[in-house]
C-alpha cells in the first residue's frame, strides 16, 4: 500500500512512531516517510539509528502539532498521516491542564485542517481507553480529539480526505510504562514494588501489535470509524508479580486521575459496534451513516454486539498470564534489536 506513496507520522521519535517507521521500512518502500516532532535532540537520536544515507525516503521534520503553519508545510505532497503525538501522562496533565488542552485538542483541529488544506488522502489518529468514558483531563482531550477526527470526515466536504481512530490500551514497550518503571526497581535490586490497587486492571499490547493494527486499519478505512483491537487484560499486581516474581507489593493508593478499570467501548457505543474476528470497529452516530453500509471489513462480515454490551479490562475474557507477558516482552524487543541491527 504504501510503495512509492508519502507519509508523515506526527510523534515521530516516540515509542510508536519509532516502531512505526521501522515497520514501514521493513514492510515497503516509501517515496517519503516524514517524522514530525519536536525535540531536536530526539531526532538527532533517531537519525543516528536510522540514518537517511541507508534509508534516503526519510526526512526529519522539526515541528509542534500546535504551529498550524509548520504542519501545512510538512504536509505538502503527503499522501498518508498518522497523528501519534500527544501529552499522554495522567498526573502531568492534571497538574498542567491548558498545555494538555493545546496539545491534543489544539494539535488535532491543527492536523485536521492541514491535511484537508493539502489533499491528504487518509488520516489515521491514535487515541486511548482513557477516552472512553474518561474522569481524567488527558482521557478527556483524548475523547474531544476523537470527535474532531470523527467529525472531519463531513468536514471535508468533497475533498476526499478521510479520517478514521485506532483506539487501545496501555502499550508494552513504550517509554514511561509501568512495566519500565518496574524492571527499573527490579534491575535496582528492589524487593518491594509499589501498586496503585491490587485490584487494578489495564489492557495491554505490544507496539509491535499496536503498529501492525495501525498499517491494517490505514488499508481498509472508509472514515468515520473508530477501530478497536481485542487484546489482553492483566491487574497491576499480576503484572508486578510477573516482572519481579520475589518482589512483594504495596498499595500506595491512586494518583490524580487515574481509574480502577479501563473501557475500551462503553455501553452506550454498543449500539453503533460490529464485531469482527480481530477487533471492533465504531461507527459515528451521524444520521447519514449507515452501519448496515458497512458490515464487511478485508472480505470478513461483521456482527452487531450485544445490547448490554462493554468492552471493559475488569470483565475481559482474555486474560494475560505472567508466562504470556514475558513472552510478548522478549518478541517485542527481539524485533526491535533485529530492526536496529
Amino acid at each position: 500500500m504504501f510503495n512509492h506513496r508519502s507519509i508523515l507520522i506526527t510523534g515521530g521519535t516516540g515509542s510508536f512512531g519509532k516502531a512505526f517507521v521501522r515497520e514501514t521500512l521493513r514492510r515497503y518502500q516509501p517515496q517519503r516517510l516524514v517524522i514530525f516532532s519536536r525535540d531536536e535532540q530526539k531526532q538527532f537520536e533517531m537519525a543516528k539509528e536510522l540514518p537517511p544515507e541507508r534509508h534516503p525516503c526519510l526526512r526529519y521534520f522539526i515541528g509542534d502539532v500546535r504551529d498550524a503553519e509548520r504542519l501545512r508545510r510538512a504536509m505538502d505532497g503527503i499522501e498518508y498521516v498518522v497523528h501519534a503525538a500527544a501529552m499522554k501522562h495522567v498526573p502531568i496533565a492534571e497538574y498542567n491542564p491548558f498545555e494538555c488542552i493545546r496539545t491534543n485538542i489544539g494539535g488535532a483541529e491543527n492536523v485536521i485542517n492541514a491535511a484537508i488544506d493539502k489533499g491528504v488522502k487518509r488520516v489515521i489518529a491514535l487515541s486511548t481507553d482513557k477516552a472512553a468514558n474518561p474522569i481524567n483531563l488527558y482521557g478527556a482531550t483524548k475523547l474531544a480529539s476523537d470527535k474532531c477526527f470523527v467529525a472531519a470526515n463531513h468536514l471535508a466536504g468533497g475533498s476526499g480526505t478521510r479520517f478514521s481512530v485506532v483506539r487501545y490500551g496501555n502499550v508494552m514497550g513504550s517509554r514511561g510504562s509501568v512495566i519500565e518503571h518496574f524492571e527499573r526497581l527490579v534491575n535496582e535490586g528492589a524487593t518491594e514494588l509499589p501498586i496503585t490497587d491490587a485490584k487494578m486492571t489495564r489492557f495491554w499490547i505490544t507496539l509491535k501489535k499496536g503498529v501492525d493494527f495501525v498499517l491494517e486499519r490505514l488499508e481498509e478505512m472508509s472514515g468515520g470509524e473508530i477501530f478497536v483491537p481485542k487484546i489482553p487484560t492483566m491487574s497491576i499486581k499480576d503484572l508486578a508479580q510477573a516482572i519481579g516474581p520475589h518482589c512483594t507489593t504495596r498499595d500506595i493508593g491512586f494518583r490524580p486521575g487515574e481509574k480502577l478499570h479501563e473501557v475500551l467501548i462503553p455501553f452506550d457505543e454498543s449500539r453503533n459496534t460490529l464485531e469482527f474476528s480481530k477487533h471492533y470497529t465504531v461507527f459515528p452516530s451521524f444520521h447519514w451513516w449507515k452501519v448496515e453500509d458497512h458490515l464487511f471489513d478485508g472480505g470478513e462480515e461483521g456482527a452487531k454486539v450485544g445490547q448490554n454490551f462493554q468492552y471493559r479490562s475488569n470483565s475481559n475474557a482474555w486474560k494475560l498470564s505472567a508466562d504470556e507477558l514475558r513472552r510478548l516482552l522478549e518478541e517485542d524487543r527481539s524485533d526491535a534489536r533485529t530492526e536496529a541491527a
